[in-house]
């Protein structure tokens, strides 16, 4: 018997390929009860892994699809039902995706676990269901219009680029694990989000990964083998095309470096479980000011050449600016010229100079070779149940306190987020612990700065994928402002990023020690630092123009 030639056996691959994916896409719209809720969470979580530290993208191929599909086994004769059945499919998938992104969240009740350790269920399980919402919102929202064709995953696009919109800004907002991200390794990829910002690549995410199974799934037998190809050029194309440009904008090299400027950032890695013991407050200062008179062989310096040094968020386990003993070291500590800058906590005293308030404040403080208070700026963007609780009052009347332990919760800083004239540097941002995740918001105020200064912890979640993915949006937000980064972590990840997001220098998770280096300038102020989430509306609106070009002509 004579083999099929080459091209035959290729058109017969094709057709079985496009079957199996039409069959695919059936059994998942004919799905109901318990087995639509599972496939909804599955696809969901393995969405997860499309994130750092993982950042295996192609999953989005199978997971955005199988939505795409549940949301058409939403059909009903009533609109609310329509509504209803598709809102239940997005919760599904966004409770599966945001579970196991978010379980490191659970470490934190682990600290004091005699005293929140029995929180720790309705955390892990309450806050994925809370953010889920979003998602569930969307998909039943596109449910309402829902497009025929391809144009309906374009509509899907915007439907959840909205909601992640949304998320990051709804009761405070917690943009964490944006769909974007996924678009934003390796490192030219990320370039990308020097226009789009992280909200616009979730729509090209969405688009890029969610069309390529539908339009296999929904082309005739005799067109299986255009529709494959199609299905290609839209998958690769425009991946292909982000890539190329990040590669030229990458081209150009690192950034020079800020003359006469040398840095030591220390990451002392203290267990989160020592951090706030009385007893152990002097021991954890003085381990500061010993790492910080030595190199990053180890050798003893004291200094020398450093311009300046950096600790993390609440470095001082105390409030250094009531301890003048604190301060005298600090000054002694410091050769002529350098400057301290640290995370720590303080107190504001009455109008009339009086005993200290509570009003608290989680602070980056700059400190001159006298121990003298330079700079302040006090965080403004405080963490639900961490630094505070909603409802404060009522909820402590109860018993409940946040994470942190502070009576009261932390106060507010003043907006904008103010400049700091930190002499040697070009004019800073401070940002202290998730600060850093925000898109659009890390800079505030009329004036661009010229570098950001980030101040973290992440010792509350452990050798989890947490800190990895809290230092991966770090840097995306170096790119998307064309500004370099100084990030101090307790037991995170230190690093020097530049304008681009390149690693300048690194001290990884949970490392004990000090890295010097140079810090790196500030380039031209990209399209996404002067247009902000414009981009995004202006991307939304053109995929809303296309798909309503496509659903014409798919009724014609």
């Amino acid at each position: 018997m004579t083999p099929p030639s080459a091209p035959l056996a290729h058109a017969r691959t094709t057709v079985s390929f496009g079957d199996a994916v039409r069959r695919l896409s059936l059994w998942v719209r004919r799905l109901s009860g318990w087995r639509r809720s599972l496939t909804a969470f599955g696809a969901g979580a393995l969405s997860a892994l499309a994130m750092a530290p993982f950042f295996i993208s192609p999953v989005l191929f199978i997971t955005l699809p199988v939505l795409v599909w549940l949301i058409d086994g939403s059909a009903s004769e009533t609109t609310r039902d329509r509504f209803r059945k598709a809102a239940a499919a997005g919760w599904g998938f966004g409770f599966g995706y945001f579970l196991p992104g978010l379980f490191w969240i659970g470490e934190a009740f682990l600290v004091e676990a005699d005293k929140f350790a029995w929180l720790m269920p309705f955390a892990v399980l309450i806050l994925p269901a809370g953010l889920a919402l979003f998602t569930g919102a969307a998909a039943g929202v596109a449910r309402l219009v829902w497009w025929p064709g391809v144009a309906r995953v374009l509509l899907l696009a915007v439907m959840l680029g909205v909601a992640e919109w949304l998320r990051g800004h709804v009761l405070t907002g917690f943009p964490w694990n944006v769909l974007g991200y996924a678009l934003t390794a390796p490192l030219p990829l990320m370039q990308a989000a020097s226009v789009l910002g992280i909200y616009g690549l979730t729509l090209v995410c969405v688009a890029v990964f969610g069309a390529p199974l539908v339009m296999i799934a929904e082309a005739k037998p005799t067109e299986r083998f255009s529709a494959l190809r199609n299905a290609a050029l839209v998958a690769l194309v425009p991946v292909a095309i982000l890539y190329a440009w990040g590669e030229w904008r990458l081209s150009g090299g690192p950034a020079p470096t800020l003359d006469g400027v040398k840095i030591r950032i220390v990451q002392p890695s203290i267990p989160q479980r020592k951090k706030w013991r009385p007893e152990k407050q002097r021991e954890i200062f003085e381990d500061h000011l010993s790492l910080s008179r030595r190199n990053a062989t180890g050798q003893q310096d004291d200094l020398v050449g450093v311009t300046h040094l950096v600790w993390p968020e609440a470095a001082m386990p105390f409030l250094p600016l009531e301890q003048p003993e604190a301060l005298a070291a600090i000054g002694n500590l410091l050769p002529d010229g350098t400057q301290l800058i640290a995370g720590a906590l303080r107190l504001k005293h009455s109008a009339a100079g009086g005993a200290p308030t509570r009003e608290g404040y989680n602070s980056l403080m700059v400190f001159d070779d006298a121990g003298r208070l330079e700079h302040l700026y006090d965080k403004i963007h405080l963490v639900p149940f961490g630094e505070y609780l909603p409802l404060q009052s009522l909820l402590e009347s109860v018993g409940l306190e946040q994470l942190s332990r502070w009576r009261g919760g932390f106060s507010v800083g003043v907006e904008p987020r103010p400049l700091l004239a930190i002499a040697g540097l070009p004019p800073v941002a401070g940002l202290i612990c998730y600060e850093a995740i925000f898109p659009a918001a890390v800079v505030q105020g009329d004036e661009r700065p010229g570098l950001l200064i980030n101040l973290t912890n992440d010792g509350w979640f452990g050798d989890t994928t947490g800190p990895r993915q809290h230092f991966h949006q770090t840097r995306v937000r170096a790119v998307e402002e064309g500004l370099p980064i100084v990030r101090a972590a307790n037991n995170g990840i230190s690093a020097v990023v530049d304008a681009h997001g390149r690693i300048v220098n690194m001290l990884v998770l949970n490392a004990r020690g000090v890295l010097d280096s140079g810090v790196p300038a500030a380039i031209q102020p990209t399209v996404y630092s002067r247009f902000g989430d414009c981009t995004f509306v202006l991307l939304g609106l053109v995929l809303l123009g296309f798909g309503f070009v496509l659903n014409r002509q798919w009724r014609e």
